[in-house]
């Protein structure tokens, strides 16, 4: 008997496997929109703020392709990627409530940390998930549907400060070194959303079990080979390759992170590297839960072995990533200095102009985000008429020009213009380089394969974090709105590489 494909699945079994991203794009909203402005009030200078967000990256390198690898290992009562998913949502959901009642600039740093890596613990496994669940000619609008539920709950999550302030009348002022009540509700809400979103997903979606995906690959390569067009698939690390004790690579991992934080933050102290620390400690533990057997396996051997040996495609798509997210990190991490800054020209964080100016970033962060969700139910008409590549070329260049006209306006509402170009972008960031890297990997390696392709989205943040307070202050004398120019003639850059990706699905 001929085995069979994967089934495809109906608009509302999408809907219900994706469902959970409305949760996490919650978290990570609110920390994109919020974790600047909660730095600057507790005291951070705008040249310290790249450091103090180098959390973000380094937890997504160490925690992605790790869980990456155990979920392709993992099966339980509730199956293979849920797990994850939930135990994210919980250790994520925690941090929410305490990052905006941080004491201290070092306590809010160490929480970012944290609050990251449990995010990446929910995500990085829905990426697989679509792999998992959905046949090659459904993949573009899985990950499309992926987009639509992260912009919708990122516009009510950037908006959530304004929205306090503006309908329901809570504070958006405190005292020096005090985030104000709206940020703090704001946070509240968004751990009860994250939860129950990803609850949603975790019961209403049934995982196919390791023997069905096993015959469903099995049919996928029989009919590629049939078109005469082989997924480029690499060999598998041998059997007699030294086992690895996982305990110890964190361990290594703490040390050099502690060291870097260390040398970079300078007067900082090393409060960096403590929340790195507790965030490895996290991974470790809900590692170990999913080793099978109770034995440590190979780990970073088949990790790094996988990383030399990573499909064509997939290292085409790498230089792409590189350069979309460097630009994306500085859009996030310097928006409301330079919009508050360039536009409301206030830099009093106790001032309430100061809070007028960061409320709006919120809601400029909602816009794209909207603009996101709308144009993901575009993306696969649109790939269909154009192809994948030249649809996600032509969005790269609409966001990074978006980028750059923040620089030439002078009034808040016109600010929103320049964000209907990075809202286009970010549709298709979020879906067209997972759709077209799904089809070069095999699904039985579809977690790690993802853990993996996040090495590009947080190695460009890594460099970003160390060298973009420098550059602003040395190149910029301070003045952030350069920054986001930067980050917009990146982005175009980025467009430009899309001409070198070969999509192995569209030629086959």
């Amino acid at each position: 008997m001929k085995p069979q494909k994967r089934p495809k699945l109906s608009f509302w079994e999408i809907w219900n496997m994706s469902f959970g991203f409305l949760g996490i794009q919650f978290g990570f909203a609110l920390q994109n929109a919020n974790v600047s402005r909660i730095f600057e009030t507790l005291g951070a200078n705008v040249d310290d703020i790249p450091i103090l967000w180098i959390a973000a990256p380094l937890t997504g390198l160490v925690v992605q392709p790790i869980i990456g690898y155990f979920s392709d290992r993992t099966w339980t009562r509730l199956g293979r990627r849920r797990p994850y998913f939930l135990f994210g949502a919980i250790a994520a959901s925690i941090a929410l409530i305490f990052m905006p009642n941080s004491p201290a600039l070092w306590v809010a740093a160490g929480m970012l940390w944290i609050m990251d890596a449990s995010i990446n613990i929910s995500m990085e496994p829905f990426r697989a998930f679509v792999g998992d669940m959905l046949p090659s000619e459904q993949r573009t609008k899985g990950f499309a549907m992926q987009s639509f539920f992260i912009g919708t709950g990122a516009v009510v999550a950037s908006a959530l400060p304004w929205i306090l302030t503006n309908w329901f009348g809570v504070a958006n002022t405190a005292g020096p070194g005090l985030v104000p009540p709206s940020v703090k509700w704001s946070f509240y809400l968004g751990a009860f959303a994250f939860l129950s979103a990803v609850l949603w997903t975790v019961f209403r979606t049934k995982e196919y079990t390791p023997e069905e995906l096993e015959a469903f690959e099995a049919a996928e390569k029989n009919e590629i080979e049939d078109k005469n067009a082989i997924r480029d698939v690499p060999i598998i690390a041998g059997e007699g390759q030294k086992k690895i004790n996982l305990g110890l690579i964190f361990t290594v991992i703490g040390v050099i992170t502690t060291y870097l934080t260390y040398e970079y933050a300078l007067d900082k102290e090393v409060y960096v590297a403590t929340g790195g620390l507790i965030a490895i400690g996290v991974v470790m533990f809900f590692a170990g839960l999913f080793q099978k057997n109770g034995k440590t396996e190979q780990g970073l051997v088949v990790v790094m072995h996988d990383f030399i040996h990573m499909p064509k495609t997939m290292k085409q798509l790498a230089l792409v990533q590189f350069f979309s997210w460097f630009a994306l990190f500085a859009m996030w991490i310097y928006t409301t200095a330079g919009v508050t800054a360039h536009v409301y020209e206030a830099t009093d964080t106790t001032s309430e102009l100061y809070n007028i100016g960061a409320d709006w970033v919120g809601v400029m962060f909602g816009v794209y985000n909207g603009v996101a969700a709308i144009v993901a139910f575009g993306l696969a008409p649109m790939a269909k008429l154009l192809s994948r590549k030249w649809v996600h070329a032509l969005s790269l260049i609409l966001g990074g020009i978006g980028l750059i006209m923040i620089y030439y306006i002078s009034d808040p509402i016109h600010l929103i213009y320049s964000m209907i170009g990075i809202g286009i972008a970010w549709a298709s960031i979020l879906a067209m380089p997972y759709a077209i890297l799904a089809g070069s990997i095999p699904s039985q390696k579809m977690g790690l394969y993802m853990g993996i392709f996040n090495f590009f989205i947080v190695l460009p943040q890594l460099i970003a974090a160390t060298i973009l307070g420098y550059v602003t202050r040395t190149y910029f004398e301070g003045e952030a709105v350069f920054a986001l120019v930067l980050g917009g003639i990146v982005m175009i850059i980025a467009a430009g590489t899309m001409y070198f990706v070969d999509d192995v699905d569209a030629e086959s």
